[in-house]
């Protein structure tokens, strides 16, 4: 059973293209055969692999999405592109402004990405979707399209409080269009332990939503060596193996392992039982 995953927030700088890496490559470590798309027209995600001009790559995601628009044949494995730790990516790039203006005025607009995701996802054990910073119809897609969401949240006060905004779409698409959408938790990124800020940020995070979503026991430490990894196409593991952020991102992958692990057991018994 593949788990498809999108971590989303609609402000940007969270931490969610680094999540996505470290935690995908995290995966990989431990066996499984990860697919990281790439969902943010900034290509991000495709940068911080190694790939440095995502603008020039021949064939993205949003090649694919058009095809699928367009009903036209493509290869399941077209374009996907694979890196030295173990993991696939789907890459993004601007190309993908291009497609959210032409959804749109597309028939079944909402699942143009689901329908992608369908056709690859059993040959993974986990689909990780980096989406863009906005609630725009890319965002709504990947939500469209995953089992589960993680929310990366920075440790800071504005962003910790915009997560109202996030929880009502996400509660609107699971009304909507995707029943089986549940929330993974929210991952405390960028927290600076030195001080007594980023501890009351926390506190009030899990005072404030411990009731509605799980908030991850990880928290991910502020950390200029986890920021320099995206420079060097590599994940944490591979760049400062040894320091708190590769320690931290080991956790945060325990954590979600756990959850999956969990959530394989129910479906397995919720099949057995009809």
């Amino acid at each position: 059973m593949s788990r498809v995953i999108a971590l989303a927030n609609q402000k940007g700088g969270t931490g969610k293209t680094t999540t996505a890496v470290n935690l995908g490559i995290g995966l990989a470590k431990q066996g499984n055969k990860v697919l990281l798309v790439d969902a943010d027209a900034q290509g991000n995600l495709t940068d911080s692999l190694g790939y440095q001009e995502p603008d020039n790559l021949p064939i993205s995601l949003a090649t694919v999405l058009t095809k699928i628009m367009m009903e036209e044949p493509y290869e399941p494995d077209e374009g996907i592109l694979h890196h030295a730790e173990g993991v696939d990516l789907m890459p993004g790039n601007i190309e993908l402004s291009a497609i959210e203006v032409s959804l749109v005025n597309t028939m079944s607009r909402e699942t143009i990405l689901r329908t992608y995701i369908n056709t690859v996802k059993d040959k993974y054990d986990y689909v990780l979707i980096d989406c863009m910073p906005s609630l725009g119809m890319m965002t709504i897609n990947a939500l469209a399209a995953a089992d589960s969401v993680i929310i990366p949240v920075q440790a800071h006060y504005l962003p910790a409080k915009g997560m109202t905004q996030l929880l009502q779409t996400i509660a609107r698409v699971r009304r909507q269009i995707n029943p089986r959408l549940t929330i993974d938790g929210v991952l405390l990124t960028m927290v600076d332990n030195r001080t007594n800020f980023a501890k009351d940020i926390s506190f009030v995070l899990r005072r404030d939503y411990g009731d509605k979503v799980r908030v991850f026991q990880t928290e991910i430490p502020l950390s200029i060596r986890a920021a320099e990894t995206s420079a060097q196409g590599k994940s944490i593991y591979a760049f400062d193996p040894h320091g708190i952020a590769a320690k931290a991102y080991q956790a945060f992958t325990k954590e979600v392992l756990e959850i999956g692990e969990k959530q394989r057991k129910r479906q397995h018994q919720t099949h057995l039982s009809r």
